[in-house]
């Protein structure tokens, strides 16, 4: 539900800050350009994809599936914008330069601007979903808006992530005939893959938010501690959609299980390598999760 509020995006850091928007006159290309590049493009269409593959795979016909997947491109949009504008200056103390406010192709103001205008937008789009998603959804984008304007940098970071991801499941249910709640596991492991998402996001830059005064829960706790916690929340989701639901759990299920196992004992093992290591391992599994939520499809609905 969230893209969880900002993720690595592989940018590399000069040494010193680096001043922002460089370029006093942009070509609306180049401007558009940076709106494309501030709006974390990955999670962003990630995000809008896999959720609108959840919706599909509960059964709404193709009109349900095109408005769901506008109500979450637009919730992600506003989420990615209002990161990169809140986080401007700290990007530039932290030597971003591959950050398109930093760099000068985009001015924070009209990130800002995009940012409002993508929620405005967002909020009709939900709500034609159905009152009970349309309500869900934007609970979970207001957890991302939270998160970016300042519980980023609190021990209670990890909350914003949990309701996003938790609330993805309760969007998806209610657009089933009858709007029925979403399934108790399906929440709980949606909140668990969040924080999962959470430590993965956060890790490759806990130095570089130290410098500049991000004291969230990954970066209170340390690297070391993170990478060795981050596998409890994936094999718990797993094990939840795997055991949870009705019915036997089938090759399929213990195979996935399997999967996240290893792929979380490779985060760890290999990841004082690079910090890298963890959050693809962290991909990986989440990816087979998302696979299990599928699978499940009308099942995700409390029976």
């Amino acid at each position: 539900m969230t893209d969880s509020g900002a993720p690595h995006d592989g940018t590399l850091r000069q040494t010193g800050p680096v001043p922002i928007g460089g370029r006093r006159h942009r070509s609306p290309l180049t401007m558009a350009a940076g709106l494309a590049r501030a709006c974390h493009p990955g999670p962003t269409v990630a995000v809008t994809a896999l959720v609108t593959a959840l919706v599909a795979a509960s059964g709404r016909d193709a009109a349900g599936c095109v408005l769901a997947a506008a109500a979450v491109l637009t919730g992600q949009l506003s989420v990615g914008w209002c990161n990169d504008a809140v986080d401007a200056g700290r990007d530039a103390a932290a030597g971003r330069s591959g950050k398109p406010i930093v760099a000068g192709l985009v001015s924070a103001r009209a990130v800002r601007a995009a940012a409002v205008a993508a929620l405005v937008v967002c909020v009709p789009l939900s709500l034609a979903c159905g009152l009970t998603a349309g309500v869900a959804h934007l609970v979970g984008v207001a957890a991302a808006w939270a998160y970016n304007l300042g519980l980023k940098g609190t021990a209670l970071s990890w909350l914003p992530y949990a309701v996003g991801f938790g609330m993805v499941p309760a969007f998806v249910a209610a657009q089933q005939p009858g709007g029925p709640w979403p399934a108790w596991w399906a929440v709980a492991a949606g909140a668990l893959l969040g924080c999962a998402a959470h430590l993965a996001n956060v890790l490759p830059d806990i130095a570089g938010d130290m410098a500049t005064g991000v004291r969230g829960w990954p970066q209170r706790i340390g690297a070391e501690r993170v990478r060795a916690l981050m596998p409890l929340p994936l094999v718990a989701a797993s094990l939840l959609l795997v055991v949870a639901p009705p019915g036997p759990a089938g090759a399929a299920g213990w195979a996935g299980l399997a999967a996240v196992a290893v792929c979380a004992a490779a985060g760890v093992l290999l990841g004082g390598r690079s910090p890298r290591v963890p959050f693809a391992a962290a991909i990986a599994a989440a990816g087979v999760d998302i696979a299990l939520l599928l699978a499940n499809g009308t099942g995700i609905a409390a029976s």
